[in-house]
């Protein structure tokens, strides 16, 4: 399907540009509109490209259909969010698994039809996973947490039937199956614009609409605005009440904000959080925080450049990290604190991530320095993605500023967001400040992506590779036996909280700033929020 961009949508555009009042009354006319700002938006339209953001993983999410998906549940605050532990049908209406966890079957809608209005069938399935395999790098790997690994597995028995096979049983392969990467695409739209050199589509795919999910996407215009319609013959949910959803780009935090302010758009996402925390203040709009399920923000120290391959050294800085002013000066307290833990008591059983067990202490530092034959401290350099620097500059300063105190030197290198993923794989850095959240909220997946020698993934920025860890990561992932799995969740989080390639920080918010006649918002892991449920009293 061509991307066109509709005459509303210009409208809305070129309004906004001229006289943003002019936004707010069309809003208000179209009940069924949402208009969401952002700093950021997909540079691309799929997510198996190499140079896919994480803002092609949101429109991937409302454009097209997973085989399954999750229920829901109520948070402590009242938030609604997605039930991990509930599988819920979204494209397959039913499924079964053999009694050893080896032999999955799909049974599709079968009135289910891409937005062309091409039917979808099995074959859709086979092909959609085979492409993110053969996508190689992030899509592999993920598609690998659930055991997805190789075409062999997967095979059409009819036209709404799917069959997946695998060699032993992982806990992660159904949860696997609900994030943005196994989507389903219409194969035979992809082939017709498929070459000898990309058999795969990958270039047409990532600037078309190949989907068949609860929302079209109507027209993308790179760096402004993405707009997304309803699919109206979608039949794998609830027809959603929004009509149309208009994702605009605006670099300003400031501006962002004062459009929300004025009513001029319905929901503001990627404030800094001292905006969020102003706005919760002043109780004028809906603010939502939710603490990021499995998400660790960090830093890592090189294990293979000295002096960090000395885990002395890296303990050290450890007990030099200013861990309350990073959560109050640079979070606002937009944040759970990762430190302080009660050293007397062992890590919480099968939990991830934990606390470090103290907070600063800089004679501790400094002696810990002495002994690991660095009494005047060293230079280095410390690096942060630019991207983020609203949040991880004044992180760095702080640090910089403690760790100058025990003698050691730190020079901030500040990474454009465009090179941070390059510059990650390359394990160069020797300290890094990093973040990772599991879309899977699972400690075994989170350990499997960013410390499991196997990949040694792009995440892995300590470049920390322990065969010991790795075997009780796989030992965690596969094991059915809920002792075993405990026991092994507990060595995994005691290996590396003794070893300390990394030092915890926080677990961010994914915070959201809303009109209050927005309603439905639920949480969900990739934290964008699912137009699915939004809707406008």
């Amino acid at each position: 399907m061509k991307l066109y961009r509709s005459l509303v949508a210009a409208a809305l555009l070129t309004a906004s540009a001229v006289l943003p009042g002019a936004l707010a009354r069309a809003a208000e006319i179209a009940k069924d509109t949402l208009v969401i700002v952002s700093e950021m938006g997909p540079n691309g339209l799929d997510t198996m490209v190499p140079t896919a953001n994480d803002h092609s993983r949101m429109v991937v999410w409302q454009a097209y259909d997973r085989l399954v998906s999750h229920g829901e549940k109520t948070l402590a605050d009242g938030t609604v969010s997605y039930d991990a532990k509930i599988m819920t049908p979204e494209l397959a209406e039913s499924w079964e698994a053999s009694e050893d966890g080896k032999t999955y079957i799909f049974h599709l809608h079968k009135d289910a039809t891409f937005h062309d209005g091409t039917p979808v069938t099995a074959k859709d399935v086979k092909w959609s996973f085979d492409r993110a395999i053969a996508a190689g790098g992030f899509p592999a790997v993920q598609m690998a947490a659930g055991s997805l690994v190789k075409p062999e597995q997967f095979s059409v028995v009819d036209d709404h039937t799917f069959k997946a096979t695998f060699d032993q049983f992982n806990k992660l392969t159904m949860p696997d199956l609900v994030v943005p990467v196994p989507v389903i695409i219409n194969s035979e739209l992809a082939k017709k614009h498929a070459t000898a050199q990309d058999p795969w589509a990958f270039d047409w795919v990532s600037r078309n609409d190949c989907g068949g999910g609860a929302y079209k996407v109507e027209s993308w215009t790179p760096g402004q605005q993405t707009v997304f319609t309803r699919f109206d013959a979608w039949k794998s949910g609830p027809l959603p009440k929004l009509k149309r959803v208009v994702y605009r780009q605006i670099a300003s935090a400031g501006t962002r904000r004062a459009l929300l302010e004025k009513g001029d758009v319905d929901m503001s996402v990627g404030l800094p959080p001292k905006d969020y925390a102003e706005l919760a203040e002043q109780g004028k709009v809906t603010i939502i925080g939710v603490p990021v399920q499995n998400d660790l923000v960090f830093v890592d120290m090189n294990v293979k450049i000295a002096p960090f391959d000395n885990p002395k050294v890296r303990e050290a800085i450890s007990y030099a990290i200013p861990y309350k002013e990073i959560v109050s000066s640079a979070l606002y307290n937009r944040a759970k604190p990762m430190f302080d833990g009660d050293p007397a008591k062992p890590y919480p059983d099968a939990t991830w991530p934990v606390p470090i067990k103290h907070g600063q202490d800089l004679a501790k530092a400094k002696q810990l320095l002495t002994e690991a034959g660095f009494p005047n401290g060293f230079k280095t350099t410390l690096s942060i993605d630019l991207s983020e620097s609203t949040v991880r500059e004044p992180t760095a300063i702080l640090i910089q500023e403690a760790l100058k105190s025990i003698g050691v030197e730190l020079t901030i290198e500040k990474v454009p967001g465009s090179n941070w993923f390059a510059q990650m794989a390359s394990k160069t850095m020797p300290m890094v400040i990093a973040e990772f959240y599991g879309w899977l909220d699972y400690p075994d997946y989170f350990f499997f992506w960013t410390f499991h020698g196997g990949n040694n993934s792009v995440f892995n920025t300590a470049n920390y590779v322990n065969p010991s860890l790795d075997k009780v990561i796989d030992e965690a992932r596969f094991t059915r036996d809920p002792e075993i799995y405990k026991t092994s969740l507990n060595k995994m989080v005691d290996i590396v909280m003794t070893d300390l390639p990394r030092i915890p920080l926080y677990t961010r918010f994914a915070d959201y700033a809303m009109q209050k006649n927005v309603k439905g918002f639920e949480y969900w892991f990739h934290t964008h929020p699912d137009f699915r449920k939004l809707y406008k009293e």
